[in-house]
């Protein structure tokens, strides 16, 4: 056996399906969900109407998410299925076009015209839809769109990621609630940042920045309306 079968290479972007649903799930369900409890908490709101608050926003919150990743992922899947029917009426009904539409991208990467058109004709001999679809069009298994799975991995990671601020409700004093939501978001935040980035094989130090900035972001906009809206009321 030869060592690149004896060690096949697994790169991250072969993850890139479900690690965007998931990263964002999860991130969306931490930061939502704590910025509705501090805002809440900061009007002066009682625990049980903070927890409340969390435990609708959990539920809106995966529920929403599931339906617009599936909305917005079918999308995307019914554009690649139309291409593709085309791709294969063209490939039908002007084949020599489609070849030397295939040998002109292959000459663009920097084969030669005559090995552009030998490599074309081979691989339009295996697999003349797959050829096109892949070079032509940029759609691969690797990622190609799957709206259940996209769906299903953003509903469960916003529910997990949203868990975390709705426990805090149950087990801090009122009193210092708020800054325990917003110390513990934003370690939540950073762990899900390097988390996502080591998954992705990404710079972890960019990825925590990102998401720790838009959420305390997020955190002080909430908490300045409920504080302004609890003081009026």
């Amino acid at each position: 056996m030869s060592r690149l079968r004896s060690h096949p290479e697994r790169h991250a972007v072969s993850r890139i399906g479900w690690l965007r649903a998931a990263v964002l799930g999860a991130n969306d369900g931490i930061v939502s969900t704590a910025s509705l409890i501090v805002g809440v908490a900061a009007s002066g709101a009682d625990r049980s109407a903070i927890f409340v608050a969390g435990a609708a926003a959990l539920v809106a919150g995966a529920m929403s998410m599931a339906a617009g990743e599936y909305v917005s992922v079918s999308s995307q899947a019914d554009t690649e299925r139309a291409d593709l029917a085309r791709e294969k009426s063209e490939l039908a009904s002007q084949p020599d076009f489609e070849r030397r539409e295939l040998a002109d991208i292959y000459m663009a990467r920097g084969l030669d015209e005559d090995l552009a058109f030998r490599v074309a004709d081979q691989l339009m001999a295996n697999d003349a839809l797959g050829a096109h679809a892949r070079d032509e069009l940029g759609i691969s298994e690797v990622v190609a769109a799957r709206p259940v799975q996209a769906a299903l991995t953003s509903a469960a990671t916003f529910s997990a990621g949203a868990l975390m601020p709705l426990v805090l409700v149950a087990i801090t004093p009122p009193a210092s609630l708020v800054l325990t939501e917003i110390v513990a978001t934003l370690l939540f935040l950073a762990l899900l940042g390097a988390l996502g980035a080591w998954a992705g094989g990404a710079q972890a130090t960019r990825s925590i920045m990102r998401v720790t900035f838009w959420g305390a972001l997020a955190m002080a906009a909430t908490a300045g309306i409920g504080r302004l809206f609890g003081t009026t009321l």
